[in-house]
């Protein structure tokens, strides 16, 4: 039976807690996880292990999330990035596969178009980084111009699990379908101290008055690296036209639409998922 471990780094005096699991003779997959209320074993929980029959897995908390370092800083995407691409040389992976989800997916991304020789493969399910369009338009900046509406909904999450499974109908299909291992993580991961505070630095820092700041469309046709792209049919948060547009750009791209699937897809199609990754990601 295949166990995950946990480890830190050190990366850039930070440090970085992360799920390691698989042999480490197996070729490096890693796993980067989204915003709001995450961490490695949150949103990639139900994958890890399936994965790493196959693969050295590697799933960090991305700086200001889970078990890892919150410092004061700006939370923008190119700071994820940095300590990204920093965290795969502290660890010592050479040309490893990464996988990233939402914002783990324009952090992936990011690493990747910077070096494109120090990643073999890259899997993108509903990733940040592929357009400007805010979901919700003036909603989501004003929401990103103050963080008191986020704050009180994790106060809320804290003290009911029932509060919890009901707001992640914000990114999944149907809740209903959601193992009770998945609402389990969310729940226990929005009591930890801090949880929040580098969503809302993101937030304040992607969300600008034409829409997300970070947008790698027009830089996607000199991409370098075999790159999956993963969407939910029913994603609310970013369209899956982003992932189907940047698919046709990417020189080496493919797009696959999950049915039955919003924005969660490790959690709402886990087999799918881990399917996918190994078809792709040929060990």
């Amino acid at each position: 039976m295949v166990e995950r471990r946990h480890e830190t780094a050190v990366v850039d005096g930070h440090r970085i807690h992360f799920l390691t699991a698989g042999d480490p003779a197996d070729p490096p997959l890693v796993l980067l996880h989204g915003g709001i209320i995450d961490a490695a074993g949150v949103s990639w929980g139900a994958v890890v292990e399936p994965l790493a029959r196959e693969y050295r897995v590697v799933a960090p908390d991305l700086l200001g999330y889970g078990r890892s370092a919150k410092p004061d800083v700006t939370y923008s995407l190119s700071t994820h990035v940095d300590v990204v691409a920093a965290f795969v040389e502290t660890v010592g992976l050479d040309d490893p596969a990464v996988a990233g989800i939402s914002m783990g997916g324009g952090a992936a991304l990011g690493v990747a178009l910077r070096a494109p020789e120090r990643v073999d493969r890259l899997v993108l399910l509903d990733s940040y980084g592929l357009g400007r369009e805010l979901a919700n338009g003036h909603l989501t900046r004003l929401l990103a111009k103050q963080g008191l509406t986020n704050k009180l909904a994790i106060a809320l999450m804290r003290r009911s699990r029932g509060f919890t499974e009901a707001s992640l109908g914000n990114i999944v299909h149907d809740t209903d379908d959601l193992s009770a291992d998945a609402v389990d993580a969310v729940w226990e991961e929005v009591k930890r101290p801090g949880v929040g505070k580098a969503f809302r630095s993101f937030r304040a820092a992607e969300v600008g008055p034409d829409g997300y700041r970070t947008d790698f469309s027009d830089r996607l046709g000199g991409l370098g690296v075999p790159t999956l792209l993963l969407h939910g049919e029913h994603d609310e948060v970013f369209p899956h036209r982003w992932s189907e547009r940047a698919a046709a750009r990417i020189p080496e791209g493919e797009f696959r639409l999950l049915d039955d699937c919003a924005h969660w897809a490790p959690r709402e199609r886990p087999g799918a998922v881990v399917d996918l990754i190994s078809g792709f990601v040929s060990p």
